[in-house]
Parts: C-alpha cells; structure tokens; sequence
C-alpha cells in the first residue's frame, strides 16, 4: 500500500480541527493550548504506528475524544485523558512525565485505562484484572469508564480489520461487560450500538437478515406512522408547548433478542418500533404535562393497562425517567408510546455526562447512581475475591430492571427485580439479614425466600438464634445480599480452609505431586470447583480424601498438543504446530488437523459443518469447538480471549454429526410416524433419540438426528414444516452434556 505522508497529515490537521470545533463550546480560557500540548504528545509517540486497518494510529485517540466531546458531552480533562489513553501502555512516555505535564487528575485516569503489563498467573484471567484494576479508578473517577466506553466504541466501529479470534473476543468482552455497563451509567445511545455491533460480528447473518427486514418495511412503518401521530399532533399544538415527535425501530439486537426468547419470527415481533413525543416545558410542570399527553395520546388510542411503565415518579437506578405505554393503533397493531421532557432526553441518550448539566435541578438521579458507585466501592473493598469472581459480582450489580419497595416508615428502598425478603434484609444492615427469620410484607406473614412486588411494605423479623446458610445463596438475587452471606459463610468456613490448606500440602508432598499454579488449576477442573478456597474447604470438610487425590495423580488429561506437556501449551504454540504443515494461515481445520492437535465438538451447543465455531484451550481436556452463539461463548471469550483460535470446517460430507431439533405442532393420529417418516426415509438421516408429548391437542417434541452439515439441516427443517400439523421446527441452542 503506497502513504501519502502528506494527505494523511492533512487528514489528521483536518481531524484534529473537527474535534476542536465540536468541543468549543464547553472550552476555557487555557484549555484549547492544553488539548494541543496532549495532542501534539500523542503525535509524536505514535507517529510510526499504524492500526491493523493500514491507518495512523493517532486516528484511534481523536476518535476516542470525539466520541467523548460529541456523544457522551464529557469535558476538557476527559479530552486530553483521551487523546493520551494509549501513550503509556504502547510507547515509551511514563505516567510520571504526563503528571509532570498536566497533573495528578489526568494522570490517574490514564493509568485506569492502562492495561497490567506482565504475565498472569496460569487460570487467571487478563481480561478480568484489567477489568478489575479500571474499576478500581472508577470508583474515584467515573470517567475512567466513561472514556473506556468511548475506546471501546471505536473499537467496534473499526473492528473489519481484526482477525475473525480477535473480533469473536472483543465482541464478547463487549456484549459481558461494556454494554451493560453502558447502561447502567445511562448510555443509551452507545449500550444501543455496543449491542448492535456485537451482533454484527458474532452472528452476521442474522444480523444482515434483521437489517434488511426493517428497511424493507420503513416506507409502510413511516406512512402509518404519520397516520398514528396525527390526531395526537392536533391536540398537542392546543397546549401551547414547544414538542418533537420522533419514531425509531427498536435496535436490531432488541429484535433478535425478542425473536429468540419467544422463539417467533421478525413478522411477529409485535412493538417492532416506538413513537417518542419530547416536550419543552419548564422543570416544576414536567409531571402534569407528562401525565396531560398521556391522556390525550389514550382518549384516541386503547392502552394496554399491563404495559404502563412509570419511570418519571421512580426514576430507574441509572436516572432514566419517561413515561411509557403500549396503545392499540386502528389496524389493530401494537404500538409503544414514550412521554418525556427534553431534559429526561438528554438524560436518556448521554446519561451519566447529562447528570451534571442538571445536577442543581434535581438530585434524585444523581443519588441512585451515586448509590450505585458506593455498591461498586463496597465490592472493591472486598479483597480475597479472585478476578473472575470479582467479574462475576460486578456483572450482578449491572441488573437491567429494578422493583421499588418501602420500608415499615415509608422509606422507599430500590432493589434488583426479583429480590426477596431476605435481600430486603441485607439491604438495610448486615446485622438484620444474618439474623432474619421471616418478614411482614403488607402486614401479611411471609418466609424469607419471598418474591417482593413493586409498591410492596416490609417489616422484617429477627431471631438472635438464626444463622446464615448455604440455601439462601439459591434465593437471593442481589450483590449485597450474596457478598454478605458468602462472608459470613466464610467466616464458619475458614478455619475448615485452613486445615485443609495444610492437610492437601502434606497429601500432595507425601503423593510427590509438585504444588504450582498449574497444577492447582487442574485440580479445580478435575474436582469441579470454582476457587482455591473452595478446593482447601472440600479437603478439610473430608469431601475430597487421599484416594480421590490418587485418581487426580493418575488421571491423564488430553494435552491440547500431543508433541507437548500442558504446562507450555499455549495458542502461539498450536498455531506455530498448524503453520508448520505448510498453510498459509494459522486456523485450525475441523476434519484435517487431528494429527496435531487433539480436539472435541463441545456438548453444550452440538456444532456441525457450516456453524461458526472457535476452538477454546481447556485445561483437562484439549481444545474443545464451540459454536460462536453457544451460550457459553460469551463468558469464554470475554474472560479467557487468550485461549482462543481461529476454526473452521474442512469441506468433507462423510462425517455426520449430532444436532437437537424442537418440533411444535397441533396433534393429530398419525403425526409422529410422518415426522419420523421424513427423517429416516426420505432424507436417510439416522436418529439417536425422539420423545414427544401432548397437551390439549397441542404437541411438542425433541429429537436428536444426525446431520452433515448446516444446509443438510435446514433441508430436514424445511421438509419437516411441510409435514400436516408441524407450526415450527428449530435447532436447540443447547444440549446438556
């Protein structure tokens, strides 16, 4: 590829000057001198840089702070920590010489976006220490995550360039962490297109599928849209406010989501759109005139009394406030109506950022998010948590919906959907919820594995002889509720942990097993636990005794690389093994590269030719396939990327492969042995299991047959659905092991 040096350095003056503009208007006097100092130091550590698109890498950090300025509304400081995000992991630049320059502030954000350099101990996982060490900054500075967010976002925009491993990884960090993230920091606008993108590249043709159909259907969607609004407009124009209509589809992944939970098809997606009527009024009146458009939007429309969603009197816990409700239109289609101010707007689209600009306006939704970051504090304080186990916390205080309930005083308390009784009780002190027994929940007596409903009153009971067990960990739903009970479990539980800590020592020397990291990490996959803690428990508790360690010692796990201990295998190492046969690439061929490389078809999603699958290193049992939608791949990618290589399928039909089909349909005599009859006969497809049953004239069944590949499957799909009776037929996406 031939560089023009000089238009690319026009490209980046002109680059540099767009985001100068677009961050003018929140500037001080100094601070356009300070950007160009933090620019004119990116510069010059990246000048020899390129991204693997070709392109300079200084396009990447300006992005990054455009995204800041223009889509999240952050300021100065958070432009010039964008614009150095990367200087101190990728360059020789110090964080101490960018303290020296522009202060303690900056410096610690860029250092909570700066990867860990080093090597992670064996079972660790990178992605969850540096996830971890970012939080740790965040809970001093929330725009360490915000500016992570706008990295990330860029990431995903420009991620065509990266090998099919690396987008696969991203993707999934994405979709685990950074989308819901967004979210609960009020991001809608980016959550929205995090999401998007993740679909994009796990699952592109669904994706393109999804696309298509709402660009297929946007002339009839406008033209009934602009029939819908109408009668609406007319009464809107006698209140004498200043308003918008907007309408938009719901984002593709919304769809794809509704389509796979309800198992139906895009053309059932009922509310595929939402009209959203913004209005300008001053800030004491934005309730009645909420509540005033409501009633004019249900005196020409029936409103679906299930689907009525409050959020201006209870703000959610990330600020976003609206009135929402689904109307019945005149042709008998579903359509949901969204009531807000200008101001819940901003609130909705930019929101943590859109909270300052606010913030001496109303304070309610700054508090729920500040109750928020205290919960993160709380968690961070936790140390003897391992980085994956921490992971896991945080991802539980990412709770997408929320239930309101009050205390015996009135007092309102904000709890994950879902909670029980016994989360009340942690909720309100440590103390309450070890010694809880029952609750009153509207002065009716209830256990404490009770569900809570919006609106609930709970008083909680107390006994001085209660103790906190291994159950409750089955009910409750909240972060606080679980990290408490596990400490208090711990509590009895430590000293169980330290005798077995010495006991498996003395086991292991007397076995002349060698203690080391690795080792350890078998040992957790062989006896099924989570942690080291758990591993020393089981020992001391006597659940694993001498000759279960005996069996450890001589079990063999299936080393990843025949030719090498599993102590050096790492992805490097196999993808040098496959180049070494003389190919181009370094992806593992699924039919061809047994000789090398030792892998399994993973049970938990059964892939076959024609899927989309990676391989994943374990730690006892070689590489497994998994297909990129199993629902186990998210968690995988996104919390041990490292152990991940490129697959695909050789072109080979011979081999026939297990797969698990769900049929649906209206009973009748006869219909089994015309779905078996199809299977087995006309298209020659052995089975290895069949089972069905019926209820009120309705059937359903399960079978798992075995296919070539994909196209060979939706064949059999296809012939099936033709089959008197059959409404649907569809794939599972998961099989037990």
């Amino acid at each position: 590829m031939v560089i023009d040096a000089e238009v690319e350095k026009k490209e980046i003056i002109a680059r540099y000057r767009r985001l100068l503009r677009k961050a003018k208007p929140i500037l001080n006097e100094g601070d356009a001198r300070l950007i160009k100092r933090a620019f004119t130091i990116a510069m010059e550590a990246h000048k020899d840089m390129r991204r693997k698109s070709g392109e300079p890498y200084i396009f990447h950090p300006l992005s990054v702070a455009e995204i800041c300025v223009e889509e999240i509304g952050l300021g100065t400081t958070s432009i010039i920590a964008a614009l150095l995000h990367d200087v101190v992991e990728d360059t020789d630049i110090q964080l101490k010489d960018l303290e020296r320059i522009f202060g303690n502030k900056i410096a610690r954000i860029i250092d909570g976006l700066t990867k860990i350099r080093g090597v992670f101990e064996y079972g660790t996982s990178a992605q969850a220490e540096n996830f971890r060490k970012m939080l740790f900054t965040l809970s001093e500075d929330v725009r360490v995550i915000l500016i992570k967010l706008a990295d990330r976002l860029h990431n995903m925009r420009t991620l065509d360039s990266m090998p099919r491993n690396k987008q696969l990884r991203v993707s999934s960090e994405t979709i685990y962490l950074y989308a819901p993230l967004a979210h609960r920091l009020g991001l809608n606008a980016i959550k929205t297109e995090l999401e998007d993108l993740y679909l994009r590249f796990t699952d592109y043709a669904v994706y393109r599928e999804i696309a298509d159909k709402i660009d297929d259907t946007r002339a009839s969607r406008n033209k009934f849209i602009k029939q819908f609004v109408q009668p609406v407009k007319e009464e809107l124009d006698k209140l004498n406010i200043e308003y918008e209509i907007k309408s938009r589809p719901k984002s593709i992944f919304s769809i794809y989501n509704k389509m796979r939970k309800q198992n139906i098809p895009f053309e059932e997606v009922y509310d595929l759109f939402a009209v959203r009527l913004i209005l300008e009024t001053p800030l004491e009146q934005e309730k009645s005139y909420c509540w005033q458009v409501y009633s004019i939007v249900t005196d020409y429309y029936t409103p679906n009394p299930d689907r009525l969603r409050d959020w201006i009197s209870t703000p959610k816990g990330n600020g976003y406030e609206s009135l929402h409700t689904t109307v019945m239109a005149k042709n008998g289609q579903w359509v949901e109506v969204q009531i807000r101010t200008r101001r819940m707007d901003e609130i909705a689209e930019k929101g943590y950022a859109a909270h300052w600009k606010y913030k001496d306006t109303n304070a309610t939704h700054e508090s729920n998010l500040e109750k928020w970051l205290v919960r993160v504090r709380e968690l961070l304080e936790k140390q003897d948590l391992s980085a994956l186990e921490f992971v896991d916390d945080f991802r539980g205080n990412l709770f997408n919906e929320e239930v309101f309930v009050f205390t015996p005083k009135g007092e309102l308390k904000t709890l994950p959907n879902g909670a029980t009784a016994l989360d009340f009780a942690f909720d309100i002190h440590t103390d309450i919820g070890a010694k809880c027994i029952g609750a009153k929940v509207n002065q009716k007596l209830v256990p404490i594995n009770h569900t809570l409903k919006n609106g609930d009153q709970i008083e909680i009971l107390t006994s001085s002889k209660q103790k906190a067990n291994e159950d409750w960990l089955r009910f409750v739903i909240s972060p606080k509720a679980k990290s408490k009970i596990k400490e208090l479990l711990k509590e009895d539980k430590r000293n169980l942990v330290e005798e077995g800590k010495e006991l498996l020592a003395r086991k292991l020397k007397q076995l002349k097993i060698d203690a080391n990291s690795q080792v350890f990490e078998q040992m957790r996959a062989y006896f099924n636990v989570n942690s080291q803690f758990d591993l020393h428990y089981r020992v001391g508790k006597g659940t694993i005794t001498l000759n279960d360690l005996k069996r450890f010692k001589d079990f063999k796990p299936s080393s990843p690389l025949k030719t090498r201990p599993l102590e050096q295998v790492d992805v490097k190492a196999i993808e040098q093994e496959i180049k070494a046969k003389g190919r181009q690439e370094d992806t593992l061929l699924i039919g061809e590269d047994m000789d090398v490389v030792e892998y399994k078809l993973a049970k938990c999603c059964t892939p076959i030719p024609g899927d989309d699958v990676f391989g994943f290193v374990t730690v006892n049992e070689g590489i497994k396939i998994h297909r990129t939608t199993c629902p186990n791949a998210t968690e995988l990618l996104a919390n041990h990327g490292n152990r991940v290589i490129k697959a695909k399928w050789t072109s080979q039909h011979e081999v026939a492969f297990l797969t698990g089909l769900k049929v649906i349909g209206t009973d009748r005599v006869g219909l089994i042995n015309d779905v078996s009859k199809v299977i087995s006969e006309e298209l020659k497809v052995n089975m290895s299991s069949l089972s069905f049953k019926t209820d009120q004239g309705i059937f359903s069944g399960e079978i798992m047959l075995y296919v070539n590949d994909t196209r060979h499957l939706e064949m059999l799909i296809d012939k099936l659905e033709k089959v008197e009776g059959v409404v649907k037929v569809t794939r599972f996406d998961s099989r037990a092991a």
